[in-house]
């Protein structure tokens, strides 16, 4: 199918689909995945898109576009002409390749079983997706997101992640002090209060899981009380904090140390 016109009715519903909208009311959420990266990583964790949509102003079409479009039939190919790709494209320097698919469905997770990443009320999308990027990279499969969390699905965290997104089970609107209350396994949450031992001197425990909050106000008070594990990274006095993703990173990273073989 090529398209050279605003008006038509597919090219709306991509338009619809890269805001972040339901394309009719009662539809499921669909996703616009970006670029070769995205593309390849959608089709190692979950196999064909529902369309693969490609700029037709590209032609001849680079071999790694090319190759993500044999992967669907025909019928689910899109050609968008006439400049409609770089109107719908959130990237500067685009590869003019997109995948459409379906929001990945979670199984509910009611209990913490084994390590996972908690997250309070990260607002900002480019921090959560180095978060996913960073927790799958550290064998991290499970992440638990508050409400008031960022959408995890939305371009900028997509754009983040690398991929990541679809390494992970993301249970997003959870509430946390549930689950923190029937976790089974250890829960370290990162704070600067009087309770809390240093990083570097701390046994953690392989399964264990990890809480971090929001980048300006930190872990919520409430979340606070129910924490028996709590953890500071030592750093010097002349910084106030770490960015939230730095900081995941290093502890996520040192309980991943503690623990290699060899």
């Amino acid at each position: 199918m090529i398209i050279a016109s605003r008006q038509n009715t597919t090219y709306k519903r991509l338009q619809r689909i890269v805001e972040g909208k339901r394309s009719i009311e009662g539809d499921q959420p669909a996703l616009w995945l970006e670029g070769p990266n995205l593309c390849q990583s959608w089709l190692q964790h979950y196999g064909a898109p529902e369309l693969v949509v490609v700029d037709a102003d590209r032609e001849p079409l680079p071999e790694v576009v090319q190759q993500l479009l044999d992967t669907v039939p025909a019928r689910q190919q899109v050609m968008l002409g006439g400049n409609l790709m770089k109107a719908l494209s959130s990237v500067e320097q685009g590869q003019g390749v997109a995948f459409v698919v379906q929001r990945p469905v979670i199984p509910a997770q009611p209990v913490l079983k084994k390590a996972a990443l908690l997250l309070d009320r990260v607002q900002d999308p480019g921090n959560l997706g180095t978060l996913l990027r960073t927790a799958a990279a550290a064998g991290i499969t499970e992440v638990f997101l508050s409400v008031g969390c960022a959408d995890a699905w939305s371009q900028k965290s997509l754009r983040s992640g690398q991929g990541a997104h679809f390494a992970l089970a993301i249970h997003e609107n959870q509430d946390l002090q549930a689950l923190l209350q029937q976790a089974e396994v250890p829960v370290y949450t990162t704070t600067l209060s009087d309770r809390a031992q240093s990083l570097f001197a701390l046994e953690i425990a392989k399964d264990g899981a990890w809480l971090f909050g929001n980048e300006g106000r930190g872990v919520h008070p409430d979340l606070l009380e129910q924490s028996r594990h709590q953890v500071f990274i030592p750093q010097e006095a002349a910084v106030e904090s770490l960015n939230v993703a730095v900081a995941a990173a290093i502890c996520l990273f040192e309980q991943r140390r503690q623990h290699l073989v060899g």
